[in-house]
């Protein structure tokens, strides 16, 4: 749902380029080489993506992330890295609303099913950190209108969503393994500037 705080600015500016500070939540279960990742599909134009949302007025984007993951797909989630931060081009929703967002893209994963739940049965929690955790086995579904599916999607089977988005899945996978395999992901951030070059 579009936050009321954007409402009341498109009272006064309309269909007007907008600035906005948001969030992509990569959200990933599963053992390496098995993993599953989190999408939703989009009620306004039917696009499978990763939970995306607004950052509101004073709210900080990691938690922004658990709260869009929740608001979403009725999970309990928490941000586990940092991925990228970025500009993104102009969006132009179908109803015309225009807007560009500085952009936070986090790894998460799941801890329950939002109703309190941490997912302990059915032999979730068998790993710890960033790996398989506590809420594994939560089963999400669509929680807030804003989606008409939420599904777990083997990582092979991930459609193209779009450079940024496919870019940040890579990116969660990579940060993933490499801190599953006690090589430590090395907390480096990818800013909008490097990925331009690429």
């Amino acid at each position: 749902m579009t936050p009321e705080f954007i409402v009341e600015l498109r009272r006064h500016v309309g269909h007007a380029e907008l600035w906005l500070i948001g969030v992509t939540v990569i959200v990933v279960r599963g053992e390496a080489d098995a993993e599953e990742v989190l999408l939703v599909r989009r009620a306004d134009d039917g696009r499978w993506t990763p939970v995306t949302g607004i950052v509101d007025p004073g709210e900080e984007p990691d938690v922004a992330g658990v709260r869009e993951v929740l608001e979403e797909t009725a999970l309990a989630a928490e941000m586990t890295s940092l991925l990228a931060v970025q500009t993104t081009r102009k969006i132009e929703y179908p109803n015309g609303d225009r807007a560009r967002f500085l952009d936070h893209a986090f790894l998460a994963r799941v801890t329950g099913d939002g109703a309190g739940s941490t997912g302990a049965a059915a032999g979730a929690g068998a790993g710890a950190g960033i790996g398989a955790g506590a809420g594994d086995a939560a089963e999400p579904h669509p929680a807030d209108g804003e989606n008409t599916e939420v599904a777990w999607v083997p990582l092979a089977d991930v459609p193209p969503m779009g450079a940024r988005f496919d870019r940040a899945v890579e990116l969660a996978i990579a940060a993933r393994r490499g801190a599953a395999g006690g090589t430590g992901y090395p907390g480096r951030v990818l800013f909008g500037v490097e990925e331009r070059k690429r």
